[in-house]
């Protein structure tokens, strides 16, 4: 199929491939048991294989697509055997994911025009937000960017203390506070001195509470709204940071921080300890929210921008 090219270079292919490992062993292994003595696909095939996406974190709204689509193929098919039923698959949920994921990019870029880009992250704590920040942080450097962090989830000194590693480790400069002070302030901060170094991009850090939706969606507008004293139409980006390992959890996560500020993308990480993958391909489906970027690793260089070929590619191909 044309839409499954070798877009990646071939280490970052592998570590995908590698990350998705757990995940691909038990869909398959689900996916035999649900064929197992059948040559075509006929109506308990499809009642298995219904039962195999749920099972694996796909979500019974995406499953049900899933199914209607290759129903819709057995119709006008006539004969659909049950070796097809994995190319089958790959194409349908690339196909469902197509239309209703906008945009795919294959490396890490910012859009051009916008200075500084002001990306603020959000997440429940031990998501792997601060990873995630300080993994994007490296990949921009690496690309030329100037990056400047901000720490304003100030309600937890690990988190502040966390940040500065990754600020250390990475090579870039961080603007905090004390702990306990204003998130806001510290946001102000950040943004003043990324203007005075002529920084390309700001990540600020955000606290990770959801106990109250109101207490958090209140902070999160007066952080963007003091962010706009200083750069108009901040911030450019509100990426919303899942663990994919924890499965239908990270449905609800992305339910509630959505109704609680305005999400433009997503990060979806810890994908290589999991068997829970298809969680991504539920979350692409279900919000009208671009999944941008997924953690398949612990290294620097394994959080990926999310494509969804690659990924759909990687997920159903056991030849990897």
């Amino acid at each position: 199929m044309s839409l499954f090219k070798n877009i990646f270079s071939s280490k970052k292919k592998e570590h995908l491939d590698k990350g998705l490992e757990k995940s691909k062993t038990s869909f398959f292994s689900k996916l035999s048991k649900a064929v197992a003595g059948k040559s075509k696909v006929d109506d308990d095939v499809l009642d298995n294989l219904e039962e195999v996406l749920v099972t694996s974190d796909v979500g019974v709204d995406t499953t049900l697509k899933i199914i209607e689509r290759i129903e819709a193929r057995v119709a006008k098919d006539k004969y659909m055997g049950t070796d097809e039923l994995n190319t089958i698959l790959r194409e349908e949920i690339a196909g469902l994911l197509s239309e209703t994921n906008v945009g795919d990019a294959t490396d890490i870029n910012l859009p051009t025009g916008i200075k500084p880009y002001v990306i603020m992250v959000v997440g429940v704590n031990g998501v792997g937000k601060t990873t995630t920040i300080g993994k994007l942080a490296h990949q921009f450097k690496n690309k030329g960017y100037k990056v400047v962090l901000g720490a304003a989830d100030t309600f937890r000194a690990a988190a502040i203390d966390q940040l500065q590693v990754w600020a250390d480790r990475v090579g870039v400069p961080i603007v905090k506070q004390k702990m306990g002070s204003d998130p806001a302030s510290v946001a102000f901060d950040t943004l003043s001195s990324a203007v005075s170094q002529n920084a390309d991009v700001v990540i600020i850090d955000t606290a990770g509470r959801l106990h109250n939706k109101v207490n958090l969606m209140n902070e999160l507008t007066k952080v963007k709204r003091v962010m706009q004293k200083v750069v108009d139409d901040t911030p450019h980006e509100v990426l919303l940071v899942l663990d994919g390992s924890t499965g239908q959890n990270a449905f609800e996560q992305a339910k509630q921080f959505t109704k609680a500020t305005e999400v433009t993308a997503l990060a979806v990480t810890k994908l290589d300890g999991t068997a829970k993958g298809g969680v991504v391909i539920g979350i692409s489906d279900q919000f009208q929210i671009p999944v941008k970027y997924i953690g398949v690793g612990e290294g620097i260089e394994d959080l990926q921008v999310f494509n969804k070929f690659e990924f759909v590619d990687s997920f159903f191909n056991m030849k990897n």
